[in-house]
């Protein structure tokens, strides 16, 4: 991959799946990656590998729902060249009950709440820096998912997260772009991460991790406001999305959905 212009990056979700993967893109010498996460003994791991490669890694076990400690974690890391707004929980309706409340409360403070509570403070230390060559002061990545283009039966919440954060994010960037910070929402498909492990349903396009973070770098290197892999999948998500509700639940009403929370 070429060389990235970011020389410190901070992640969320930083432990496993598509978290890991984007650190271990970003790391090189003379990068310092601040990286947070939910599993001690993981971020330790990532720490090792981030090293190999001659990156610092400064972890820090976090849960992205403490508005509080996340900007306090944001304000003390720096300058910030990336920040990529990536930690996120998956569930559904599993055999077809419905969601519970504590679900779709735990979906909604992480997915977006989350989001807002990493996004907000570093819009806020971004405006502050003083901008690069190219004339940005910061980008910000927000991971959400094609999911967000449909309103699947089987993944109410998830879906309704992820539409929510994309929309905030695409219509947030044409503001901060005026204060030299470059937005970009991302939407993939489905990525090989234990958060897909526990599909049974078929995922069409299914992509490992390490590529997925190597299409991601590349549109937010770039200044895309929206990046959408595969392209095509996305496509047939909008299309979906576009019919009237009882043809597109027909459609997308698979009774396994995604698993529920335990």
């Amino acid at each position: 991959m070429a060389d990235l212009p970011f020389r410190s990056v901070l992640i969320t979700g930083a432990s496993s799946g598509l978290g890991r993967a984007l650190a271990l893109a970003c790391a090189r010498p003379g990068t310092v990656l601040h990286c947070s996460g939910r599993d001690a003994a993981r971020l330790a791991e990532l720490g090792q590998a981030a090293r190999a490669k001659g990156a610092e890694l400064r972890a820090v076990v976090l849960d992205v729902r403490d508005a509080a400690a996340m900007a306090d974690w944001i304000n003390g890391a720096g300058r910030l060249d990336l920040v990529i707004a990536n930690a996120g929980v998956s569930a559904g309706t599993g055999g077809g009950a419905p969601e519970t409340p504590a679900q779709t409360r735990l979906l909604v403070e992480t997915n977006l709440l989350g989001v807002l509570n990493t996004v907000h403070p570093a819009l806020a230390a971004m405006r502050a820096q003083a901008p690069g060559p190219d004339g940005v002061r910061g980008r910000i990545a927000v991971i959400g998912s094609i999911a967000g283009f449909v309103a699947a039966p089987g993944a109410p919440t998830y879906c309704a997260t992820k539409a929510a954060v994309d929309a905030w994010t695409v219509a947030t960037a044409a503001v901060a772009a005026r204060d030299g910070v470059a937005m970009t929402s991302v939407c993939p498909g489905y990525i090989r991460t234990p958060m897909t492990a526990g599909n049974r349903f078929p995922m069409p396009g299914l992509m490992d991790a390490d590529r997925a973070a190597a299409i991601i770098l590349r549109g937010v290197a770039r200044g895309r406001r929206r990046v959408v892999f595969p392209w095509w999948l996305g496509l047939a998500a909008r299309l979906v999305g576009a019919l009237p509700p009882r043809l597109s639940t027909a459609l997308l009403g698979r009774p396994e959905g995604k698993a529920p929370l335990p």
